[in-house]
């Protein structure tokens, strides 16, 4: 079916559509555009929403805005911002009535006319999601990327051939009602995350299995056999299923020996490339290219998986590199919104670092936070609303580091650049989310970059 054809099998129902964000204004811009009649609603209030909200209502939206704004919603077609649950009374109410949930990805998937690979997991999806992008580019691939990447696709699905390849990004919201499953699949690591959200850890692995159990299933499906529990995923795969392992060799996938990668298909083995040759730092990017590796060696050269190696930088607030000053060297690692992303984050680094951590609380424990925070952290300096959780997860670990507390988070970024020296590492990895002070994780990186840089 093509988009043209999607919509004109819609023209004739009632939309609704719930979250004016990222990845539904351009859907919501879709269909207005086309005559289609929506009804949109938000939290937000009208004005909040500025020139969007100015732009949908003259083009005839119906908006539903503020308090309560999910409190009645009729429609025959219900699209769902990932931030929504699916099982909220009023959407319940609605399906009840014969509605039909939907999101724009879902609507997508069921609409691109290429190969698409789909990356998913607790850490790493971004930077997964985008070595795959770049190496399938490196092997002269038409590549689109989307989706929690921060990127909507199906307004532009008109504009892809089946010669070229889409790359998502997925997240646990966004997989929690899809009923289509991508063709490629790669699960990076799960881990307790998003349980602020979650009704508990069963429902997000149960979101993170979406990904492959739906019918037909993915051609193949690359696993972590470091992490018990995508390693258990293998039994419901259905389909070809890879490994990658920092650990031990694996018959089908990518693993490390004596210092080097190897692919494997079926017990026979191929060196890749020496893991020091990576350009980008931490055993977390080594683990990210052994999950690429194992799904894209049959598929692309030798060389463009080594060149992209050896020269991707990383993306922009992820172990990022700011700048050095005084002989200080500073990082933003803003992406680590939960315990384990900044425990990867610590061991990227051969030294002691001076970090910086907290923010909102997912209801995740920071229990071996702490421990790690001990082994890798010589100053810490701890704000937003979790501050004092995450110092009572070092001080029960067994103390003995310079702890400051500092509630605002540009007072935080300062105190940690004068408590450090010639030599020093500053390591912003908050293993919180950002919301307490920040719209998103790229604000809160924004404000401390904009901070660091300012220092004389």
């Amino acid at each position: 079916m093509t988009l043209s054809e999607y919509i004109n099998s819609v023209r004739n129902k009632e939309i609704a559509v719930l979250g004016i964000g990222v990845s539904n204004i351009p859907l919501i811009r879709l269909f207005l555009k086309n005559g289609i009649k929506v009804t949109a609603y938000d939290k937000k209030d009208f004005d909040a929403l500025g020139s969007v909200g100015k732009e949908f209502k003259e083009l005839g939206c119906n908006l539903v805005l503020g308090d309560g704004y999910l409190d009645n919603i009729s429609a025959d077609l219900i699209f769902r911002s990932p931030g929504i649950r699916p099982d909220i009374p009023a959407i319940l109410s609605a399906v009840e009535k014969g509605a039909e949930l939907t999101s724009e990805m879902e609507v997508f998937l069921k609409l691109c006319p290429c190969k698409v690979f789909a990356v998913t997991g607790s850490d790493g999806k971004t930077t997964t999601t985008t070595i795959i992008s770049e190496i399938l580019k490196a092997d002269g691939k038409n590549v689109c990327v989307g989706g929690n990447i921060g990127t909507p696709l199906l307004d532009k699905v008109s504009d892809m051939t089946p010669d070229d390849v889409c790359v998502l990004e997925l997240s646990s919201f966004q997989l929690m009602t899809i009923r289509k499953s991508p063709d490629y699949v790669v699960i990076t690591n799960v881990s307790p995350n998003h349980l602020d959200i979650h009704k508990d850890m069963q429902e997000y692995v149960d979101a993170k299995k979406n990904i492959f159990i739906n019918v037909p299933h993915p051609k193949t499906v690359v696993l972590n056999a470091d992490n018990d529990i995508t390693r258990s995923f293998a039994k419901e795969a259905g389909t070809e299923t890879r490994f990658f392992s920092r650990i031990d060799p694996v018959e089908n996938g990518a693993y490390v020996e004596d210092g080097n990668i190897f692919v494997s298909k079926y017990g026979k083995s191929e060196k890749i490339m020496p893991v020091s040759d990576i350009f980008l730092p931490g055993v977390h990017n080594i683990e990210n290219y052994l999950a690429v590796f194992a799904l894209l060696f049959d598929m692309v050269s030798k060389e463009s998986m080594v060149k992209t190696a050896k020269s991707f930088a990383g993306v922009e607030h992820r172990i990022e590199f700011v700048r050095e000053l005084n002989g200080v060297k500073y990082y933003n690692d803003s992406i680590a919104s939960s315990p384990s992303r900044t425990t990867a984050g610590l061991r990227s680094f051969e030294q002691k670092v001076i970090l910086i951590a907290g923010g909102k609380d997912k209801g995740v424990p920071f229990d071996q936070l702490g421990k790690e925070i001990l082994e890798h952290v010589k100053t810490l300096v701890v704000t937003g609303f979790t501050a004092e959780k995450i110092k009572s997860a070092v001080e029960k670990a067994g103390g003995g580091i310079p702890i400051i507390h500092e509630p605002d988070f540009k007072k935080a970024v300062l105190a940690a650049a004068n408590a450090a020296h010639e030599g020093d590492i500053v390591l912003l990895s908050p293993a919180c989310t950002s919301f307490d002070h920040f719209k998103n994780f790229e604000e809160r990186g924004n404000y401390f970059k904009e901070i660091i840089n300012r220092l004389g």
